[in-house]
């Protein structure tokens, strides 16, 4: 098995990320949005930089 490293494994390359306007910041699809204080107002998922990384990395596949 592979060694997984924090530079291999940033947001920009993994298949939850969805970048919005720009390479360096998007939105992490892993969860579902996460629901607002108020009632009436969409959930959000996070925003994430392109570099950031985090333990449910899966690779875009090929």
């Amino acid at each position: 098995m592979a060694l997984t490293t924090a530079g291999t494994a940033a947001c920009a390359k993994c298949k939850f990320f969805d970048s919005e306007q720009s390479a360096d910041l998007g939105l992490c699809r892993y969860n579902p949005p996460i629901s607002q204080p108020s009632g009436d107002t969409a959930g959000v998922w996070p925003k994430v930089e392109a570099n950031d990384w985090c333990g449910h990395f899966e690779a875009v596949a090929a």
